[in-house]
């Protein structure tokens, strides 16, 4: 057999797989949003800005308030374990202040990956003392952090609906510590 015709059959092979790949990716990815709601990307909890029409996290209830930087305050609403095998902290950043708030930046976190993704809050850790384990957000297939994301500013007065994804700790594990950079660590009971 020729290299001529090896190279073509690697060809088609490769084209086979690239196709076969991508039917697949747009499968797992599709869905009748306007049926299934939580499919829709704006349905992601917490995710953006609740002036822009977006899912804002349900606030009836506090698990905690932690004190961060000038006059931001983080609320955790709701810890609750995903029958995903993850973990889905939501919350609010409440700014208290009369001034707008703009120094999110350390927030993102260190890794390479979330350094060049734009301001998030993608730096946060959820600590399972019990299991000596940290655990830090979840990425997609793409390196973006399962978190809120695309983050500018605060307004005085005004909060900003924040979510984070984590791999859930053991069934057996029933409290964190939640650690966002600037602010102090915080015990969380996590619900089912």
């Amino acid at each position: 057999m020729s290299i001529r015709h090896i190279l073509k059959a690697r060809r088609g092979a490769a084209a086979v797989v690239v196709t076969a790949t991508l039917a697949l990716t747009m499968a797992g990815c599709g869905g009748d949003t306007a049926k299934n709601p939580e499919k829709s990307s704006s349905a992601r909890p917490g995710a953006g800005n609740s002036d822009s029409g977006q899912v804002v996290p349900d606030t009836s209830t506090t698990l905690a308030t932690v004190k961060g930087p000038k006059d931001i305050d983080l609320v955790i609403n709701t810890v609750k374990r995903e029958s995903g095998g993850f973990v889905t902290v939501n919350g609010q950043m409440k700014n208290n202040g009369s001034a707008a708030f703009y120094d999110m930046s350390p927030w993102r976190g260190t890794e390479q990956e979330v350094l060049g993704g734009g301001i998030s809050v993608a730096g946060a850790t959820l600590i399972d003392k019990a299991g000596k384990k940290r655990y830090y957000i979840l990425r997609d297939t793409e390196g973006r952090c399962l978190c809120t994301s695309g983050l500018d500013k605060i307004d005085p007065g005004k909060s900003i609906p924040v979510f984070f994804q984590f791999p859930a700790p053991p069934e057996s594990t029933a409290e964190v510590d939640f650690q966002l950079p600037t602010f102090p660590t915080v015990a969380v009971k996590i619900s089912e």
